[in-house]
């Protein structure tokens, strides 16, 4: 239910957070941009700011500058952490200078293959500050907020690379279930993800827009199902195998369709990584409570906090169908709430 905002919440929440830094603690993700769009779409701009009150200590100044990223020296900016700053300003530029959807035309693919640096957060940022911006209209916080979720994913940028393709299977539920995981399942995510060498090829030889779409969807939904009976084996790392994904679907209407099929492809690459990176080695049966609606399960997230849950309960319910609910209810019995 993507609810229109107009009552100026969410760019008053982007006013007040784009004075703090993407990230908190050397690596960990500012998550209060998306959470605030979260809430938003879904009709509760009421709760914005308290919850801000409640994630306030966590957040960190911005970044200080180290030199202007040009035309001419990008790529070797990619993937530097410490030019944050600088790569926000660059998209500042941009964005004023050229349009939002053509920079993001011209962008886009530059960044989808390293969209595992942060842990997936940074094309998670974009799809959420798209979504605004495709609902609400292109205001001076909505262009800012694109700009400083692009700037972390090119700060942040990390490809996947050496990847043996497996068989695949014809569904995407089928095929997140025969990504092997990966040896010694242990550290934190950049330990991890050198360690996937092998996953299962899947709509490979999708080309067509329209099916990418199609197939897209189909990709959160399986993800969001599965983590109902996986998500124990880590609360909050397995999310991002249905927010990454979910991320890139909001952003297809802003992009040419000729990008729509990578993205596709890129997106079953991170949710797959994501599922060998985290998933048991057992499920565990969970089963629905029915009867629970859409408002019951954003309630509880709401009443829970914790920015992860909050996020999922927002694919889930863009998926809308029980077994996403069940989903969502499963993370916020699983997850720490946030104090």
């Amino acid at each position: 239910m993507d609810t229109t905002d107009t009552s100026g919440v969410l760019d008053e929440a982007f006013q007040r957070l784009h004075a703090s830094g993407p990230e908190r603690l050397g690596r960990l993700t500012n998550h209060a941009p998306m959470v605030a769009e979260a809430l938003v779409a879904h009709g509760r701009a009421d709760a914005v700011h308290r919850w801000l009150d409640l994630y306030e200590e966590r957040l960190e100044e911005f970044p200080a500058a180290v030199a202007p990223v040009t035309d001419a020296d990008w790529i070797s900016a990619l993937g530097d952490p410490r030019r944050a700053a600088d790569w926000i300003a660059h998209f500042g530029r941009a964005v004023s200078e050229h349009g939002w959807q053509s920079v993001l035309a011209t962008w886009w693919p530059r960044l989808l293959p390293g969209m595992y640096g942060g842990s997936t957060h940074p094309v998670i940022r974009v799809g959420h500050a798209v979504r605004a911006l495709l609902r609400d209209g292109g205001s001076e916080p909505r262009l800012t907020e694109l700009a400083h979720g692009l700037g972390y994913w090119a700060a942040r940028h990390h490809p996947l690379t050496g990847v043996t393709w497996l068989p695949g299977r014809a569904h995407a539920a089928a095929s997140l279930h025969a990504v092997p995981p990966v040896p010694a399942a242990e550290g934190g995510f950049p330990a991890r993800l050198a360690r996937v060498e092998r996953l299962p090829a899947w709509a490979g030889d999708v080309t067509d827009p329209g099916t990418a779409r199609h197939r897209l969807a189909e990709l959160v939904r399986a993800a969001t199902h599965r983590y109902a009976t996986h998500g124990h084996g880590d609360a909050t790392m397995l999310v991002h195998a249905a927010t990454a994904p979910s991320a890139v679907l909001r952003t297809l209407p802003a992009l040419p369709r000729a990008l729509w099929a990578p993205s596709l492809h890129a997106a079953w690459k991170a949710s797959a990584a994501v599922t060998a990176m985290y998933a048991p080695a057992e499920a565990v049966p969970y089963a629905s409570p029915g009867g629970v609606t859409a408002a019951d399960v954003l309630e509880r997230a709401v009443a829970h906090g914790d920015e992860h849950v909050i996020k999922f309960a927002d694919t889930a319910l863009d998926v809308a169908d029980e077994q996403a609910h069940a989903a969502a209810l499963r993370a916020i019995e699983l997850s720490e709430p946030l104090a």
